[in-house]
């Protein structure tokens, strides 16, 4: 089975100590690719770093909502600078998060199309992130001519916010929070209404670890995703070997990999 986590936080400090030890466990499970999500300045030199020194790891630029009050053009700049190696091969995570308001509304829809613009030019695909926005996510995105290709990471919307990010040509995250009884309920509901060639499969890791994993630890790691494919293809029944190698292909597609 080969596999492609299409967003983490490897960067994460809870990876300091074994980052190469746990890259080797991915790897021994079958996940030979990972994507790691830019959130900070920071956060997008560290896991260019990390991509630089790993083969077959890539990573994303971007600003999440969390982060949007310290947004300017200046750390757009610099995004742009980061944008020019041949490693980073998305723009995100990038969004509107209405859950925990970090960042003001306007403030974040203010940098998440100016990011959009700036994905455009470069023609990356995006990473986008959306939490408990009520549609004004998709309100905002729909204003802009700037989405030529992406995925919504970590889906957790309704039917019509499904229908609505394939309407307008992006792919489907999921997380490991399909595995989870009660919480992932309606995500394992909703499968049958994605298409096999719009999946993308994701740990989010460090964080959303998922069954059984989540009884024994609180950090995610790679892999653990081949459990999270298998559950995929149980509710969607599909031949796992098939689906992975599906969703596999289905990602390299998106970050032209």
């Amino acid at each position: 089975m080969i596999i492609f986590d299409s967003h983490c936080h490897i960067d994460d400090s809870s990876f300091d100590q074994d980052r190469k030890e746990m890259i080797k466990r991915a790897n021994e499970n079958g996940v030979t690719h990972l994507m790691i999500a830019g959130v900070t300045l920071d956060s997008c030199q560290k896991a260019l770093d990390i991509a630089r020194a790993n083969e077959n790891i890539f990573s994303a630029v971007g600003i999440h909502p969390h982060d949007a009050s310290g947004c300017t053009e200046e750390t757009l700049e610099k995004l742009k600078e980061y944008a020019k190696d041949s490693l980073v091969k998305a723009w995100g995570e990038i969004g509107l998060d209405f859950n925990r308001m970090y960042s003001p509304q306007d403030t974040q829809e203010k940098w998440l199309l100016r990011q959009m613009e700036e994905a455009a030019k470069l023609e990356l695909p995006l990473i986008f992130h959306e939490r408990d926005t009520k549609g004004r996510f998709l309100e905002v995105i729909k204003t802009s001519n700037n989405i030529k290709s992406g995925v919504v990471h970590c889906f957790s919307g309704s039917k019509q916010e499904l229908e609505a990010y394939l309407d307008l040509g992006l792919y489907i995250g999921i997380t490991g929070i399909v595995t989870i009884f009660k919480r992932g309920e309606n995500l394992r509901k909703l499968l049958e209404y994605i298409p096999d060639d719009k999946i993308l499969i994701e740990t989010d890791a460090p964080y959303l670890t998922p069954a059984p994993q989540k009884n024994k630890t609180r950090r995610n790691e790679s892999s653990f995703l081949p459990g999270v494919l298998n559950k995929i293809a149980e509710v969607k029944n599909k031949d796992p070997w098939k689906l992975a190698r599906q969703i596999f292909d289905n990602t390299t597609s998106l970050f032209k990999i």
